[in-house]
């Protein structure tokens, strides 16, 4: 998630400047070539060009639309996790034991057990959720973009040392045995949940909390699944790629014809008016690839690039306060941006 106020030249350059730099050679060509060799067959009139540039505009509109749904609902969920996840924390500390057989001890050993087995389950979906798609920018086939989109997820992961250190995190707050369980799940963050349901089912079962607290809890965990299956849906389910593609595809069409369209028309305000055209050229269709960047970047926001949900974040804060409820003294420190991005 970007952080700054704005966004900065930098970060506008490495989404755009190879696009930029494409655009650039382009329009100067075009205008090289009339004002040259004067090739004026190759102009075409400006109101189909300006025609095809508004059927962009609606398309990439539309595009944008969906893809800010995709990632403002994504952002819901792990809101939804967020105050979840302290309801449960709260809960188990505040269902105290009307069983005299059960020690203090125990007890507070089986609250930690969920607490941190929680715990361990929010880094789980994260690491779930990070996954490469095959439609993904961060995708496992080899593409003539792939450098560009892992180079930039490198410097991210550089800049948080706690990015990829999932492992690390579920040996600490889950047992031996149930760390050696992960590789024999292909969902283990279902699993987590499955087993939180038992041990809350056990301490009902021993009348450590009753039947109501019991289904308050269930309930709780049930809302995980929710939640966990609302964020795999969209990770799963793409943007629908004949809206994602078209747009591409008629953005690239509209942009081709930009400059055929444009020279000829500053041509009219004379010589100076040929090389004038060049800039407009390329502004206009830098905005357009903005906009088709824009939408584009932000249709998969479990990507692990500048523009997703900061979910490393979300993980720390909901742990910090989880921990604080066990007792803990000895915290971890808050995810911080860095170069105006946060993960």
């Amino acid at each position: 998630m970007i952080t700054t106020k704005y966004v900065n030249y930098r970060q506008v350059f490495n989404l755009s400047g190879f696009h930029l730099i494409m655009i650039s050679i382009w329009c100067t060509l075009i205008a090289v070539l009339f004002h040259f060799f004067n090739w004026q067959w190759m102009t075409i009139p400006w109101v189909p060009v300006a025609l095809i540039g508004t059927a962009e505009a609606f398309l990439v509109g539309f595009k944008n639309n969906q893809s800010y749904d995709r990632l403002w609902e994504a952002r819901k969920i792990w809101g939804g996790i967020v105050n979840s996840s302290r309801m449960l924390g709260s809960m188990v500390y505040a269902f105290n034991t009307s069983n005299e057989e059960t020690g203090k001890p125990d007890l507070e050993d089986r609250r930690k057990k969920i607490v941190f087995r929680h715990i361990a389950w929010l880094y789980q979906l994260r690491e779930q959720l990070l996954i490469p798609t095959e439609w993904e920018h961060i995708k496992v086939e080899e593409d003539q973009f792939k450098n560009v989109d892992h180079k930039r997820n490198r410097l991210i992961k550089a800049g948080f040392p706690d990015y990829g250190r999932t492992p690390i995190f579920l040996n600490k707050y889950l047992s031996e045995e149930e760390t050696e369980l992960q590789s024999q799940y292909k969902n283990f963050a279902t699993y987590l949940i499955a087993q939180q349901s038992k041990d809350v089912n056990e301490l009902k079962n021993m009348n450590v909390i009753s039947d109501f607290n019991q289904k308050q809890l269930q309930d709780c965990l049930n809302e995980f699944y929710t939640l966990q299956g609302q964020a795999e849906r969209i990770k799963k389910f793409p943007l629908p790629r004949q809206f994602a593609s078209t747009a591409f595809v008629f953005n690239i069409i509209f942009i081709m014809l930009l400059p055929l369209g444009l020279v000829s028309e500053f041509a009219k305000l004379g010589d100076w008016g040929i090389w004038a055209s060049i800039p407009f050229c390329i502004t206009i269709g830098w905005i357009y690839i903005i906009m088709e960047l824009v939408g584009d970047y932000s249709e998969n926001p479990f990507e692990g690039l500048m523009f997703d949900i900061p979910m490393l974040s979300i993980c720390r804060t909901i742990e910090i306060d989880l921990l604080q409820m066990t007792g803990e003294t000895d915290l971890p420190d808050p995810i911080a941006s860095k170069n105006g991005v946060l993960v």
